[in-house]
């Protein structure tokens, strides 16, 4: 049995937690917050576990290891859907659509009819769309109660208000985001911080089962349904090291855009508006820096909730068994 140290609360320091104690080793997490999830950016996040269409935007290369990634989520503690991603577009964006297609795999391009039998809410709204079957999504608050949860269970210890010396440990895996900024800038892994703003509603006249990409060619949104009515609706992605609450400009756009998915949700009721930043390396992929006993999990961009379970799994085989970090991550 190894003391690991695991420092940072976030979807990232929660699988690492929540790995290492389920394989029968002595976890303390390590969280400079006094209250769970309070400055995590993985609370803001959309928690869509969408490999290809986030291939979009990232490294094709990406797409075995995020397939890994969700296989693995099914074996962990949290519940998530699986009934894949809808892409839309209104008529006169309809080559953005196209555009997506070609950038992208393993879609089914429907037409109004399956749209309709997929989102009964959307019939009739859009005559055409991209179907990612073998996507899914969950409630990214749920999730990180039910890892801290789980990791708990297992005997892990939590430590709140972290702001000192970690304890000694064979090993300590530090996720901390941009709190590692300096660190890792010294070993000439340069972090980056990208904002990202969002809108909760509460909109229990509409019922939406997936999630919904609507393209537009200054700034695409999604809508991802959580329990109880609520939908999270985001997308922006701002080279900003702004820390302050979403624009006026962000919110409008939000908002509008979710109109346009359906009218309903101009009688929903926000809940909330926030804005957060993800800690990003060049190629917005995240690595696994390694100094000795120390190792740096971070840069998970967009893709935290995604590849937690698989970098946890990295980790964990590394410490366990000497394997050599996979390419796309070092």
């Amino acid at each position: 049995m190894l003391k690991i140290n695991v420092i940072g609360a976030g979807i990232l320091g929660l699988w690492q937690a929540y790995r290492f104690a389920k394989a029968g080793h002595q976890v303390h997490l390590l969280e400079k917050s006094e209250t769970l999830f309070e400055t995590a950016s993985s609370r803001l996040a959309g928690a869509m576990l969408a490999p290809f269409c986030e291939s979009e935007a990232s490294q094709r290369d990406l797409i075995p290891h995020a397939l890994r990634s969700l296989a693995l989520w099914s074996e962990g503690p949290c519940d998530f859907e699986s009934k894949g991603t809808l892409i839309i577009a209104p008529p006169r964006d309809r080559v953005e659509l196209t555009s997506f297609a070609k950038r992208t795999i393993e879609h089914q391009h429907i037409k109004s009819e399956t749209i309709a039998q997929l989102e009964p809410s959307l019939e009739g709204r859009f005559n055409e769309a991209l179907y990612f079957e073998k996507e899914g999504h969950l409630a990214p608050r749920p999730a990180l109660k039910a890892l801290i949860t789980a990791f708990r269970d297992l005997g892990g210890e939590v430590t709140l208000g972290f702001t000192g010396t970690a304890p000694k440990a064979d090993y300590t895996i530090d996720t901390r985001g941009m709190g590692a900024k300096s660190e890792l800038k010294a070993k000439d892994r340069a972090l980056r911080p990208v904002r990202g703003e969002m809108v909760v509603v509460h909109a229990p006249g509409l019922k939406l089962y997936r999630p919904i990409r609507l393209l537009h060619p200054r700034m695409p949104s999604y809508i991802v349904p959580w329990p109880d009515d609520h939908y999270m609706i985001g997308a922006t992605v701002i080279e900003s090291d702004d820390e302050g609450p979403i624009t006026l400009r962000s919110g409008l756009e939000l908002l509008g855009s979710a109109f346009t998915v359906h009218p309903a949700f101009g009688d929903a009721k926000i809940i909330e508006f926030n804005a957060g930043s993800r800690p990003s390396f060049f190629d917005n992929l995240p690595k696994i820096v390694l100094d000795e006993t120390h190792i740096f999990v971070n840069g998970a961009y967009r893709h935290g909730f995604l590849l937690a379970p698989l970098l946890a799994e990295l980790v964990l085989a590394h410490i366990e068994n000497g394997e050599p970090i996979e390419g796309l991550f070092q």
